[in-house]
């Protein structure tokens, strides 16, 4: 829940009971100050979310695996066989090119590996900082669908409650709740740096649906909160998110890092 220290209620507040629906809210924002705004007012104390950017506000949070199922695939034996082909063969293709003496990864490791490598999987990125997820928001040029980029907060300890209170029911299991994985391994410095962790839900089902079917008719306070941000934003955010250290070197600590830094300081006027 959106707390405020003030006497009277915060238009962030406002706007977000406003739009308060089955555990989603939704409201625009006009700036970069207002979304500093939000985080260092109404939500610096409140350590309970983690964030994900997108460049399109009209684009579902669902997995790059889940968006290729959905051409291929019809049924749920069938998906199952896929995704569990996808893996095997992802890991037979990274033999010899994990050094010598790889660690041992476990199933989720190997799916978290994989994302940060471009390989589609069933996991979402998120950040425990809201402004490297603003950045991931607006990195990418292109425009959006509908004029909007969408950064996301995501109330992870009431998902966790939510998930224990699923699998109570002796019908359900681990591929009907949300899981949160902070993978371990050394192998993916980008993870470090970016603060990161994924999200794993149902392969068939977007996160937001997900929320609102399992908070239905719940008005006690929103588990998933959407910021929409407008596109003509994105060279103000970047810039003020460069002032704060938070670019393409340093949360890409490799050569395409560098590379992508210096594309973006060509293009973006005092960047």
């Amino acid at each position: 829940m959106l707390v405020t220290t003030r006497t009277e209620e915060n238009k962030f507040v406002k706007l977000a009971r406003g739009n308060y629906k089955d555990g989603f809210t939704e409201f625009e924002i006009k700036d970069f100050s207002e979304f500093n705004e939000l985080v260092c007012d109404e939500l610096l104390d409140i350590p309970n979310y983690i964030w994900r950017g997108q460049r399109d506000s009209e684009w579902l949070l669902e997995s790059t695996l889940s968006r290729t199922i959905k051409g291929i695939v019809d049924d749920e034996e069938n998906v199952n066989s896929y995704i569990n082909n996808h893996l095997k063969n992802f890991k037979y293709a990274t033999r010899g090119r994990r050094g010598f003496n790889p660690a041992k990864l476990t199933e989720e490791e190997w799916w978290a590996l994989g994302q940060h490598h471009g390989l589609d999987t069933p996991l979402l990125d998120w950040s425990i900082s809201p402004y490297v997820a603003a950045f991931f928001a607006f990195s990418e040029e292109a425009k959006s669908t509908d004029g909007f980029r969408a950064i996301y907060a995501f109330n992870k300890p009431e998902i966790e409650m939510k998930s224990e209170e699923i699998l109570e029911d002796p019908s359900c299991g681990n591929e009907d709740i949300i899981r949160f994985i902070n993978p371990l391994t050394d192998e993916n410095q980008r993870l470090v740096n970016q603060s990161g962790l994924f999200t794993l839900g149902p392969i068939s089902v977007d996160l937001k649906s997900w929320i609102c079917n399992n908070f239905k008719n719940d008005t006690r306070r929103q588990r998933l909160m959407k910021i929409k941000v407008p596109d003509e934003q994105r060279e103000m955010f970047l810039k003020a998110l460069n002032r704060m250290n938070i670019n393409h070197l340093t949360l890409f600590p490799d050569l395409t890092g560098a590379s992508l830094y210096c594309n973006l300081s060509s293009k973006i006027k005092n960047y």
